[in-house]
C-alpha cells in the first residue's frame, strides 16, 4: 500500500472511510480527554467532519496526503482559509484549523507545536501491520510525553475479510504503545450495519474508543 493506492481512492470518490457526522464515539468520549489539552493533532484525516466538531472545543492541526481532500474540507463548509507551500508540505490555515497536506511520515514536531492531544478514528485502521507499526512510533516521536491518544479502533475477524480497514486488536495496541497506559472508555457494536460507507459480511464487527497516555 502506497500514496498512489489513497490519490486513487479519492480521485474516484471511492470514500467507503468517510462520515458525514461526528463520530459518535468521539461525541461520547470526548470529554474524557481535554482536560489540560491545548491543540489537538488528527492523523490521516481526510475531510472528517470530525475537524469541524474538534474545532468546537480547542485549535485542531490536521495531516492529510490529498489536496482533494483539503480543499473539499474547507469548500463544503464555506471556510475561508489561506494556503501556501512549506517545503515538502501545503498548509491549509483557517482562524481553528490548520491542514498538513503531505506524507504524514513527514511531519515535524514543529509543524504541531501545542499539540498535546490525537485524535485518531481512521488513520491506524487504515494501515497494513507494518505500517502501524511505524505510524505509532510516529505519533510517540512527535508528541511531547504525558500526551494522549483517544483511539477509535476497529475489530473483526481477520480471516473473514481483508482490509483495509483493518483488525487492529486490544493486544496488538499494547504492544505498538509499549509503556502507555491504554484505557477503553466505550464500545460500538456495528454487526451488520457496515462501516462508514462500507459495507461489511462479518459475523461481529465492533468499533472501540480506548485514552491512550504516553509515558
Amino acid at each position: 500500500m502506497d500514496a498512489n493506492f489513497w490519490h486513487e481512492r479519492w480521485q474516484n470518490n471511492e470514500l467507503g472511510f468517510h462520515l458525514e457526522d461526528p463520530h459518535p464515539l468521539l461525541q461520547q468520549c470526548l470529554s474524557a480527554v481535554l482536560p489540560g489539552k491545548h491543540k489537538v493533532l488528527v492523523p490521516l484525516c481526510g475531510k472528517s467532519p470530525d475537524l469541524h466538531y474538534l474545532a468546537g472545543y480547542l485549535p485542531v492541526v490536521g495531516a492529510e496526503l490529498s489536496a482533494i481532500a483539503c480543499n473539499d474540507f474547507f469548500a463544503e463548509r464555506s471556510i475561508p482559509f489561506e494556503q501556501w507551500q512549506a517545503h515538502e508540505f501545503v498548509c491549509y490555515h483557517s482562524d481553528t484549523i490548520r491542514l498538513w497536506q503531505g506524507d504524514f511520515f513527514a511531519l515535524t514536531p514543529e509543524q504541531i507545536v501545542g499539540c498535546n492531544l490525537v485524535y485518531d478514528r481512521a488513520a491506524l485502521i487504515a494501515l497494513p501491520p507494518a505500517m502501524r507499526a511505524q505510524y505509532a512510533a510516529k505519533i510517540q516521536q512527535l508528541l511531547p510525553s504525558n500526551s494522549t491518544i483517544l483511539l477509535i479502533s476497529l475489530e473483526y475477524p481477520k480471516h473473514e475479510k481483508q482490509g483495509p480497514p483493518f483488525s487492529v486488536t486490544h493486544t496488538e495496541i499494547e504492544q505498538l504503545f509499549s509503556g502507555a497506559e491504554i484505557e477503553c472508555l466505550a464500545r460500538l457494536d456495528l454487526t451488520g450495519k457496515g462501516f462508514a460507507k462500507r459495507r461489511f459480511t462479518t459475523t461481529s464487527l465492533v468499533e472501540t474508543a480506548y485514552r491512550i497516555t504516553l509515558p
